[in-house]
Formats: structure tokens, C-alpha cells, sequence
């Protein structure tokens, strides 16, 4: 069977929507061809294969069956719609949140596939039961499909491929229902109450960035909630937990006997109800009723249906769906006992796979049907917001129509089945089927280049960058234990003289846990039980016996890192999870990990990003299964855009993960396409402060200006800077329409010609008052004459409206003209009113201090290695040549004490342009030493300027004539002031900064 081979699948912005895919062929495969548009959402049903068939498929057994995903289509097609009218009919709340998450400016831009989940959220909420779109069919839809699937919940659905932000979008979620209801505390659709259930303790532990007054919280690190917004987040009550809190708890003192004695005739008496589990699991949330339930990885909570055919299963699969069974039957139970005891108003569930499993009692595969919104693993890979799994696509020893380490597990499954570790077989090497081992080596030997260029790169490591990872799936104890053994090493029976068992090394040398026939204090691989770890039960006794050697070397490990902690009160479980949790973490207890031996699937929401190899060594019925197992190592490690807009390729490089999704050139090619090595880090250096602590940059997060108006009379100047020039190419006057036959029209703006001065003078005086002094509504007689001396005689002397051919005074009052020139006549008004003295700028209730410090971030662009004397930084990134040029000058000055690009650290200042509100990001901030000392210096903003534009006008003029004096005169942010710099003029940098400290710029 020919195979195609794409060198590159990225063909999408992660930041828009998708807009060309790859088009897949009548057997469901990738072809190297590409539509415009954007992919449908679709999914595979597994069927049924034929006895006799020509060829065999990748999935043992069964075939797949491409399924639309009506609905979701439907949907999306109507958000889009609606999306493109500029989201119509939601709150001012809402909109507000939705233009920040859209801003063109941000720092940190959110993936559409973001954008879109809380899009699709808001508009079944608050648009679409409106009696004039007439979507109510969508509620409707959602209510049948939550009873036929047997709960009285309401749930509403996101697939969002794994990588592609889930966490991001539940602080959105969050955002917008908190906000609203602080608001509009009486509107039934919002909420400030929140249950956040998670499938284990990793996943339930990384959400604590969904609390507020977590200082890692989402809302302020992302920049989700608007500076001005974060004060009311502290209105919301949030418990994170995982569904595990839902089993029913023994209570009391009493003995095992005791109890059994007492409860002969009153079973249960010594166990919570539900109504008390409610309770204990909801107690933070208080007296609130109605709450909203966020469930995370929400593939597993769902209540199945009696099967009316026995499913074909092997015992293994047997005994793993009837586990899956009990959880989601744990789950989803949970939820409804909170449902009845205090009220649920909705369930929003985000899965990459929120499809029913084997022995569920549905299809397995089979799409949850209240899922909304798709953003899928296909398209994830074509937008580059995730690795590109690579899968074999050729070998040279194919006898069928596919590599054998592709689809590994059927050629080696028989060779495990004797495959044991018990005491009899501990001391002697592991036995492992021929292709599994070539698998081991082939795979590894491709990691060890990649390993080689890691510890090559001494710039990464020193900036933090930990080594690539390898992790290995098995399918049960026995058989992890033994692929542990032969990659990290096993104890012999002989013993050194001291009475240390003498240690055999591991076949794989970089993986080794063994040197001179002793164990490694840091162990190179770690084996972990994924199931029992995410419960919080205790770890088998059977499997404490199989990893009780890297269990003490992590205890010992632990307390050389944090001498005087009690060990005593870690128990095994919190050892193990804290390494597995933290490999790819620079500074943490598994940092130095290499090699990861899991039995069961890795845990969902494990967020190492430094996975590159991926073996499989299990069971695959169909590509749901797949994705599990390879989306824990499709985190990329950078989204730096290129000059095309576009994520460069990072990939993961995969055996015996059985996946038709994108024939990447992968291994065991002679030369697979290289891994994109990461970008630089750019990081702020804490040591640097030790000597000079001025080097830190702090600056107020501005989020307004206030003017306070003097008593006397407003008055204005008006000079050039607040003239308006009126074409006809901002707004026609006339408009020719003709159809292809027939009569034509001419269509012009006789109204609006017809407006005499007098009513143009008080249209924009209304305006000038509702907007820039709303408060003040008795200003407006002066407001408005002093409009009228703005406007002068448009037959006779203007000096500040040139009109140009067929033109008139009556353009001037609509949309954007009017706003800009409003905010003209109001920046001439402040000037000459006090101006300086009368202005305030507008902070935060809280979080109002940004600073240099704690930032770190990663690009792929050339950098500027900075003087440790003069910058907190230890890179500064070049996106043109010019920083290098004033780089170099700022730190050849004396006066100059520090300075930071402003990259990073979110420095911004709110301005408006034509009515439409911005935020604008100078270039720099520099400490200058003016005169007044070390403990005084000058902040000065500093912008290096190009070709001139009026939005960029109108970003100084707010700078120089409102953010420097707002902030200036808190007087408690020190000395501000701001500098241009002509991009053309870069060569007298320093006489441009000296002529501002003589007081001449």
C-alpha cells in the first residue's frame, strides 16, 4: 500500500481560524492534498471487520467508520455567523471580556480553539433561546440528550485536543460567569459558585490556577480577566477536587469489629449518606445554591446502558472496562447527589475524548451527544498547536501492508503472555519478545541523538532546559516490571563485600539506574502505576515490592533537597507522584528523569512538555485509545511564531501507538526530519539582584485616567495637533449602484449635508460630555462652546477642519470621525484646563505593581545578550536591528542604571483611537540617573518610531499628555517621563536621552 509522506502538516495560524485542511481519502487516510476551508467536525465508530479481507487494518479485528458530527457543524456554522456580526445581544460584561481575549495586542494571544469554546459557551447562554434567532432547539437538543443518557444534569460539552488549552478555557468559563454575576446579581444565567471535579490528585492539583488567590492564578498570569476586573474574581467560590471525594467515607472511631458488630442489623450506619458527602465535598462553597459543575478529562463520567448484546472483550479488557464502569458510574453519581442537595445549574464538560468506552453499553467511540464545540486532534496538528506524532511508515522488513513497530502490540502479544517478575525470576535477566527489544533499541537509538543535541546546547541547559524523555505504556504489572528491568536494571544474586546486591546495568545506557554494579542515588527511569497514583489509594503491595529500590532513592533524594522536612509523614504515593509530576521541571524532584515505565496509561493532564519518544506496549482497539496514549507527549515546549505567523514543527516520535492520522516521515527511516530545537529563554536573573536591586523594573498597571476639574472655567487651545482633515475616501458622499440590466441609482448623504453647524456643534458636544466627562453632565454649555470655537465657520474661517471636495461640517458626526474628533477637543480641554496638575491615573483595586521579576519566557528569535550591570534580563529579543543599536548605547551611558524591553512583562497604557479602545506597548523602560540618586532615578518610556500612523499619534499623545502625568502625580510610583526616538535617527540615541534630561525633549 503507498504511503505519502507529509514533510510539513502545519498549515494553520493557531491564533485564527483554520482556513485549508488536509483532505483524507475514501479509506478515512491523510492524503497530501489540501482544501481551502476549514475541516468538519467528525469522529470513528469502530465496526465490525469482515472475515476475509484483502488487507489488514491497523486495529485488531475491528474497521472504523467516518461519522459526521451534525450538530456540532450546525453549531458552529451559527456561532460564526454570529461571531462575524460582532457578537450581538450579550452583556457589556461579556463583550468587554470577549474584545480583551480577542485584542490584537495581547502579550500572550489565546488559540482560536480557545476563543471558540468559550464563544460557543456564551452563545447557547445568552444568545441563542432569544425569541429573534429562534436557536432554542439547541437547549432543547442538550435537555433530550442528558435524559436519554439517563441524568437529569444539563450538560454542555468541549472537545479541545489534548495541548490545546483546557485549563485556559475553565478560567474564561469562570471569568465570564463570576463577572456577569457580580454585576447582575439577579440574572439566573450566571453564577459565583464553582465545582471543579478532576479524573485524579495530578489534574486536581494543577487546577489551584483556577483559583484567584493562587499567586500562579491564570486570571492575572494569562491575562484572562482585564486588570480593572480582577478585584470582583474574589466574589467566587471555587472547590477543586477529583471524583474520588464522591465514595461514600467510613465516619467514626470504632474498630473494624466493633463496627461489624453493631452494623448486623443497621448496614451502612457507619458510612456517610449522600447528603453528607454532598456536604464535606461542597462545605467551601457555603450556602450558595444553583452552582455551575466544570468536569475536567469528562471522558470518564457518564452513567452506561445495560448492553442487549455482551460486547467481545479479553479478560484484560474485561476487567479494565469494568473499572472504567465503576468510576464513571462514581462520577457521574457524585454529581447528581449535588444536584439533588443544593442545586446544579449546568455541567460544562472539556475532554480531548469525550467519547463512550468499551463495555459502556454504547458504540465504543461514539461522540457524547452534548458536545458543542470540536476542535480536534487532526486539526490541532494542522494549526501546530501540538508535537506532530511521527508513527513508522516504512520498514525494510514489512510483510504486511504496515511496519511492524507501528502496530506492535499484535506481533509481540503472544511472546508476553509467559512474561513474569516474581521472586523466582527477579535476579535474572528479563526475557523479552525479539521485535519488542529491537523496538527498545531502534527507538532509543534515535533519543540518544536527540539527547546528545540537548547536552550540546549549554546555553538551554544553563536557562533551565531539562532532558527529552522516553516513556514506555505497558499493559499490566508483569510486563512493565520487566521492560523496567531491562532498560534501567535489575539486582543479581551475587552481593559486593559490604553486602550490597551486586546490580546488573540496564541495556539501554541512558536510561541505566545502575553504575560500577551499584544503584544510582537519581535514578534515570522511574516505573509508576498510573491508576492507583491518580485514586490517592495506597500503591499495591505487589508493586511496592517492584519499585521499592527507586522509592528509597526518592526519599533519600528528597531530604538532601530539603534538609529537616519529615520524611516520615511522605508517604510512598507522594514521593512517586511528586517525580512523576515533575519530570521536564527545572529545580524539582524530577527534573533528571529520562525515562518513564508506566503500567496502564499515563495519567491525563501529566503536562511535561519534553516528551519526544513514545513506546506502546499494550492493546489498541481504536484510535480513541491512541490518542490517550500519544497526547501525553504532544506538548510543545514553544509557541514562538515564525515571520509566516506560523508554530514551527516540534514532534514525538512513536512506536507501537497504532495512529492513521498524519503519515509524518518518522522512524525507522536511516533519517527522520529533525526536531526543532527550542528557542532561547528568556528569563529574568534573581542573583543580578543581589548587588543591584535598581536593575528590577516595576511600573503601575494602569487601567484609566481621571481628570479632576478646577473650579474655574474650562477653557482649550487648539493648534495643529487637534486639527481633523475630512475626505471623501473616509466617507463617501456618493455612491453609484447598478444591477446588470436596468435602471442605476445614486446614492448620497443629502441629511447629513443638510445639518446646519449649530446642530454638529451640540451632536458633538453630547458626545464629548457622555464619554469624556459622564459624570459632569452641567459641563455642557461650556463643552459646547467650546465645540463651536473648535468648529468655526465652515463657510469662512476653520483652522481646524480642512474640507476637502464635497465635504461638509455634517460628516464630522459619524462614527470613528466623531470620536476622534472628541477626543481632540478633550486632550486640548485637560492641556489648557490644569491639565497636567488635574490629572490622575486610574489603578486596580489589587494587582496594580508589574515588575521584571519572575518572568521567563521562551523565542525563537535572535537575541541580545544583555550587560548583568544593566539589565535584569539575561537576553533581550531582537525583532529588528535596532535593539542591538540601542542596547549597546543604553549600556555604554553612564547615567543609565537598568532597563528591560518590554517584552514579557505586560507593560501597557490604555488609550482610545477613534472611539475604539487600545493598548498601547512602548518599546522600553530606562532608569536614568538624573541628579536626584540612586534611590530617584527616572523612569523613561522610550519608543523607537517608524513611519507615522494615526493610531500610533494617538499612543504618544496619550502617553505624553495623560499616562506620564496620571502617574506622576500619584507620586507614588516615582518619576516618569517619555521619549521618541526617530527610527531613522538611532545614531544619536544618546544625545536624543541627554536632551531630555536638560529638559529640551
Amino acid at each position: 500500500m503507498a504511503l505519502v509522506t507529509i514533510d510539513n502538516p502545519i498549515l494553520n495560524s493557531p491564533y485564527r481560524e483554520p482556513t485549508r485542511h488536509f483532505r483524507l481519502d475514501a479509506d478515512n487516510q491523510v492524503t497530501s492534498t489540501i482544501d481551502g476551508g476549514r475541516r468538519g467536525s467528525s469522529y470513528f465508530l469502530p465496526i465490525a471487520a469482515p472475515k476475509k479481507r484483502g488487507t489488514p487494518g491497523l486495529f485488531d479485528e475491528v474497521e472504523e467508520k467516518k461519522t459526521d458530527s451534525g450538530y456540532v457543524n450546525r453549531i458552529r456554522q451559527l456561532v460564526q455567523h454570529w461571531r462575524g456580526l460582532g457578537w450581538p445581544d450579550i452583556t457589556p460584561v461579556t463583550r468587554a471580556l470577549l474584545e480583551h481575549w480577542h485584542a490584537d495586542d495581547r502579550f500572550r494571544p489565546l488559540f482560536f480553539c480557545q476563543q471558540e469554546a468559550l464563544e460557543t459557551f456564551v452563545f447557547i447562554t445568552e444568545v441563542a433561546k432569544l425569541t429573534k434567532y429562534g436557536h432554542d432547539w439547541i437547549d432543547k437538543h442538550l435537555r433530550e440528550k442528558a435524559e436519554e443518557a439517563g441524568t437529569d444534569l444539563f450538560r454542555v460539552a468541549c472537545k479541545m485536543a489534548t495541548g490545546s488549552g483546557k485549563t485556559v478555557v475553565m478560567s474564561m468559563l469562570i471569568a465570564w460567569q463570576v463577572l456577569n454575576k457580580c454585576r447582575y446579581a439577579h440574572d439566573n444565567r450566571f453564577t459565583d459558585a464553582f465545582l471543579i471535579v478532576a479524573p485524579g490528585i495530578t489534574v486536581r492539583d494543577r487546577l489551584r490556577v483556577l483559583l484567584p488567590s493562587d499567586p500562579n492564578n491564570y486570571y492575572k498570569e494569562l491575562d484572562i480577566v482585564p486588570t480593572e476586573f480582577r478585584g470582583d474574581l474574589g466574589t467566587a467560590k471555587i472547590v477543586v477536587t477529583n471524583f474520588h471525594a464522591f465514595m461514600l467515607r467510613e465516619k467514626g472511631d470504632a474498630g473494624g469489629l466493633t463496627k461489624r458488630v453493631l452494623t448486623a442489623n443497621t448496614p451502612g450506619a457507619f458510612t456517610e449518606s449522600r447528603d453528607e458527602m454532598v456536604n464535606r465535598v461542597c462545605n467551601d462553597l457555603g450556602k450558595h445554591r444553583e452552582i455551575m459543575v466544570i468536569n475536567d478529562e469528562a471522558h470518564h463520567c457518564y452513567r452506561g446502558k445495560p448492553e442487549a448484546v455482551k460486547e467481545k472483550m479479553t479478560r484484560e479488557e474485561a476487567g479494565e472496562a469494568k473499572e472504567r464502569a465503576e468510576e464513571a458510574r462514581l462520577w457521574i453519581s457524585g454529581l447528581e447527589a449535588v444536584h439533588q442537595k443544593i442545586g446544579v445549574k449546568a455541567v460544562f464538560d472539556l475532554s480531548a475524548t469525550p467519547f463512550y468506552l468499551k463495555g459502556s453499553g454504547y458504540p465504543e467511540g461514539t461522540l457524547f451527544p452534548w458536545v458543542v464545540s470540536d476542535f480536534s486532534l487532526m486539526d490541532a496538528i494542522e494549526c501546530g498547536i501540538v508535537k506532530v506524532p511521527r508513527v513508522p511508515i516504512a520498514d525494510n522488513a514489512m510483510t504486511g501492508d504496515y511496519p511492524k513497530y507501528r502496530n506492535l502490540w499484535v506481533e509481540i502479544r503472544e511472546g508476553l503472555k509467559d512474561v513474569r517478575r516474581g521472586p523466582e525470576t527477579a535476579h535474572k535477566p528479563p526475557l523479552l519478545p525479539g521485535l519488542l527489544d529491537g523496538a527498545l533499541q531502534s527507538l532509543y537509538e534515535h533519543y540518544a541523538r536527540k539527547f546528545v543535541e540537548w547536552e550540546a546546547d549549554e546555553e538551554s541547559r544553563a536557562n533551565g532546559s531539562t532532558p527529552p524523555v522516553f516513556i514506555v505504556v505497558c499493559n499490566n504489572t508483569n510486563v512493565s516490571k520487566a521492560v523496567f528491568d531491562h532498560i534501567a536494571g535489575y539486582e543479581t544474586e551475587h552481593y559486593h563485600a559490604e553486602g550490597e546486591p551486586v546490580v546488573a546495568p540496564g541495556a539501554l545506557a541512558l536510561f541505566s539506574n545502575v553504575k560500577n554494579q551499584r544503584w544510582l542515588h537519581r535514578p534515570n527511569t522511574i516505573l509508576v502505576d498510573s491508576r492507583q497514583l491518580e485514586s490517592g489509594e495506597s500503591m499495591s503491595d505487589d508493586f511496592k515490592k517492584l519499585a521499592a529500590i527507586q522509592i528509597g532513592d526518592f526519599k533519600a533524594e528528597y531530604r538532601r533537597r530539603f534538609p529537616g522536612r519529615d520524611t516520615q509523614k511522605l508517604t510512598d504515593e507522594d514521593l512517586t507522584r511528586e517525580v512523576l509530576n515533575t519530570v521536564g521541571k527545572p529545580g524539582k524532584l524530577g527534573e533528571h528523569i529520562r525515562c518513564v515505565v508506566s503500567v496502564s496509561m499515563l495519567t491525563e493532564g501529566w503536562d511535561c512538555n519534553t516528551v519526544t519518544h513514545i513506546l506502546g506496549v499494550r492493546a489498541f482497539g481504536t484510535r480513541l485509545l491512541c490518542e490517550q496514549v500519544m497526547g501525553r507527549g504532544l506538548r510543545r515546549r514553544s509557541y514562538t511564531v515564525g515571520d509566516d505567523g506560523l508554530l514551527t514543527p516540534e514532534y514525538a516520535d512513536i512506536y507501537g501507538v497504532p495512529f492513521s492520522g498524519f503519515p509524518v516521515a518518522g522512524l525507522p527511516e536511516k533519517r527522520a526530519p529533525a526536531t526543532t530545537k527550542p528557542g532561547k529563554s528568556v528569563r529574568a536573573i534573581p542573583e543580578r539582584l543581589i548587588d543591584s536591586p535598581w536593575l528590577e523594573v516595576t511600573f503601575p498597571r494602569v487601567s484609566g485616567y481621571r481628570f479632576d476639574i478646577p473650579a474655574e472655567r474650562l477653557t482649550a487651545t487648539f493648534d495643529k495637533s487637534h486639527r481633523e482633515i475630512l475626505t471623501t475616501q473616509d466617507i463617501p458622499t456618493r455612491t453609484l449602484n447598478a444591477p446588470i440590466f436596468g435602471e442605476k441609482a445614486e446614492l448620497t448623504l443629502e441629511e447629513a449635508k443638510g445639518l446646519r453647524p449649530q446642530t454638529v456643534a451640540f451632536m458633538l458636544a453630547t458626545h464629548l460630555q457622555q464619554h469624556h466627562f459622564p459624570d459632569r453632565p452641567w459641563l455642557f454649555p461650556q463643552l459646547l462652546g467650546i465645540v463651536r470655537d473648535w468648529l468655526g465657520d465652515p463657510d469662512g474661517n476653520s483652522p481646524n477642519v480642512d474640507y476637502g471636495d464635497d465635504t461638509f461640517p455634517g460628516l464630522l458626526v459619524f462614527g470613528q470621525k466623531k470620536s476622534a474628533v472628541c477626543e481632540k477637543v478633550a486632550r486640548a480641554i485637560i492641556a489648557a484646563s490644569g491639565g497636567a496638575r488635574q490629572l490622575r491615573a486610574e489603578l486596580p483595586a489589587s494587582d496594580f505593581l508589574g515588575t521584571t521579576a519572575g518572568v521567563s519566557f521562551d523565542t525563537i528569535k535572535d537575541c541580545w545578550t544583555t550587560d548583568p550591570a544593566k539589565c535584569h534580563f539575561n537576553l533581550m529579543p531582537q525583532d529588528s536591528d535596532w535593539e542591538t543599536i540601542v542596547g549597546s548605547k543604553l549600556e555604554e551611558m553612564d547615567e543609565v542604571r537598568a532597563y528591560a524591553k518590554n517584552q514579557g512583562i505586560g507593560f501597557r497604557i490604555p488609550y482610545t483611537c477613534d472611539g475604539r479602545p487600545g493598548n498601547y506597548y512602548p518599546d522600553l523602560i530606562v532608569k536614568i540617573d538624573d541628579g536626584h540618586g540612586a534611590t530617584d532615578l527616572l523612569n523613561v518610556i522610550l519608543e523607537v518610531s517608524g513611519q507615522k500612523k494615526k493610531e500610533k499619534d494617538a499612543k504618544v499623545q496619550t502617553t505624553k499628555t495623560m499616562w506620564v502625568p496620571g502617574v506622576n502625580n500619584l507620586g507614588t510610583f516615582g518619576r516618569w517621563a517619555f521619549l521618541e526616538i526617530d527610527g531613522s535617527n538611532l545614531h544619536k540615541t544618546k544625545q536624543e536621552i541627554r536632551k531630555l534630561l536638560k529638559g529640551g525633549a
